[in-house]
């Protein structure tokens, strides 16, 4: 998989309930979910390997396990990222201005470990019209039938 540098993060946000140093986060993570979830970075478009699969599952953090979204609200959008319409539960996930890179968007983070998920957007079908746009590696999916 190949990542882009996207924005850095700041310091760990206190606020959340799973915390851990950079040198843990380090240690737990693969170099692109750290790039991702703790430097807020971006996988290249087509290369994150859960954009096209199809298989049924919940989709956790892959920093924390939290359960993100759900299968049944995957759509393709045609972009080269997951893309759901809808978070798991509306504690799943929280949101926060992005105005990096001389854009205004809403960046999407995991409710429990702060770590950067991707961003959502108002062009995605109903029945909310919302695109939660994420990273590949910023999340596992958990199949149906998993333990």
């Amino acid at each position: 998989m190949t990542v882009i540098n996207d924005m850095k993060n700041q310091d760990t946000k206190s606020e959340f309930p799973v915390q851990k140093t950079e040198e843990e986060w380090k240690r737990s993570l693969t170099p692109a979910q750290y790039h991702v979830l703790r430097e807020k970075g971006t996988e290249r478009a087509f290369t994150g390997e859960l954009a096209a699969t199809k298989e049924k599952g919940t989709y956790v953090c892959a920093g924390c396990g939290n359960p993100l979204f759900g299968s049944d609200t995957k759509f393709e959008s045609g972009t080269g990222w997951p893309s759901f319409w809808a978070p798991l539960s509306g504690d799943s996930v929280g949101t926060e201005q992005d105005r990096g890179f001389l854009m205004n968007r809403t960046e999407v983070h995991c409710s429990r470990c702060g770590g950067h998920l991707g961003h959502v957007f108002d062009d995605g079908p109903e029945p909310t019209g919302q695109r939660y746009c994420m990273n590949s590696a910023a999340m596992k999916l958990k199949k149906n039938g998993d333990r």
